[in-house]
């Protein structure tokens, strides 16, 4: 049975009388509705179902949220014109409350100011774009530098923890849960010839010589909503916002921006790393994070996004061992698929790297 959505809209303190609702965006995790309002001068909504498969610890959730979006709201308070509800994510308490609320069957739903007349993009194709989406995230770990302790809860726990990823992955390899294994031997391989090295990031966190800070940690670009001129609003989607090290931000950021197809390309030979586009959104995540980082960070930049590519190939293949249970998807190889078009994409920037390394020097 369909969710009664006009009447979950009800559970919150919104303005605004409930007129329709329908599915709104391309996630993977959440089920998201775009709930428009009679009165034309009030708020349109959105209207999340939270995926507690993924997100067990709801408050914790939506504790740093509501932090986060709070601290980013203060410093917006102090730049004049700012936007307060189109350059920060605006939840809307319910009637409980808390900022969420528990349906009959157990769901839990959230609704959000829906950010008007807002771009956003799966593909990236101007040096311009991605100049605003570097500056939009270097912004956001800017605005949170400085944000008070204790540190935000771990809302999913190791996320882009290479080493776990790949004790998982091997775990999955070895069950083979689904019977695939034996057709992913190239898959394997490449996983294998690069684990190593793969765990860099962590080393250097344990070593004391990268801080740990606080991270959005999903910056594919299609979360960063820019205005009507292409400028950068905000970023959305903020349920892996947590502690984590900067390298994490660029380069899923990188690998969605620079890469001139879909991360679900079929045809492997128009997968490729766009130099221009690392440059000009290298370029513009370091105007806004270049006196807050350290030399260290700096100087594994060029590194990240090779990483946090890497990573999620072996999380879709992961998935895909185990019979698909965490993405969304869309036919029965669709995560293998995944897969081989972020094995490409690593492999296109590792043939980029000494540029992108002194792309990075110069920018720094």
């Amino acid at each position: 049975m369909k969710p009664d959505l006009r009447e979950l809209f009800g559970s919150f303190l919104a303005e605004g009388s409930f007129e329709k609702a329908v599915t709104f965006g391309s996630g993977h995790i959440h089920d998201t509705y775009l709930i428009t309002t009679r009165e034309k001068e009030k708020d349109d909504y959105i209207l999340q179902r939270l995926n507690s498969n993924i997100f067990r610890r709801i408050p914790e959730l939506q504790e740093n949220i509501e932090r986060v979006t709070n601290h980013i709201r203060g410093k917006l308070l102090n730049i004049p014109g700012a936007d307060l509800k189109r350059e920060c994510v605006n939840m809307i308490p319910a009637r409980n409350g808390k900022s969420w609320i528990t349906d009959e069957k157990g769901n839990s739903w959230r609704l959000l100011v829906f950010i008007t007349n807002h771009r956003s993009y799966d593909i990236v194709d101007s040096s311009a774009l991605a100049y605003e989406g570097g500056r939009a995230v270097g912004r956001f770990q800017a605005m949170l530098a400085d944000m008070p302790e204790p540190p935000l809860h771990e809302t999913i726990p190791d996320f882009h923890n290479a080493e776990k990823r790949l004790e998982w992955f091997w775990n999955a390899v070895a069950l083979d849960k689904v019977m695939r294994a034996a057709k992913l031997k190239r898959e394997i391989e490449f996983i294998r010839e690069r684990a190593e090295k793969m765990t860099i990031i962590r080393r250097l966190g344990r070593e004391g010589r990268i801080p740990l800070r606080i991270t959005h940690n999903d910056t594919k670009f299609n979360n960063i909503l820019l205005d009507e001129n292409d400028r950068a609003l905000c970023i959305i989607d903020l349920d892996t916002v947590m502690p984590g090290y900067v390298h994490y931000d660029f380069g899923d950021a990188i690998r969605t921006a620079a890469n001139v197809a879909a991360e679900d390309e079929q045809d492997l030979s128009r997968i490729r790393m766009d130099i221009s586009l690392f440059k000009a959104y290298a370029e513009g995540y370091l105007s806004e994070t270049r006196d807050t980082l350290n030399p260290v960070e700096k100087e594994y930049l060029a590194f990240a996004p090779i990483l946090i590519t890497f990573v999620q190939a072996v999380r879709f293949l992961t998935d895909y061992l185990d019979g698909d249970n965490y993405y969304k998807i869309h036919h029965e190889h669709h995560n293998l698929q995944r897969t081989r078009a972020q094995i490409r994409l690593v492999e296109s920037m590792e043939e980029h790297y000494v540029r992108m390394q002194e792309i990075i020097s110069r920018s720094a």
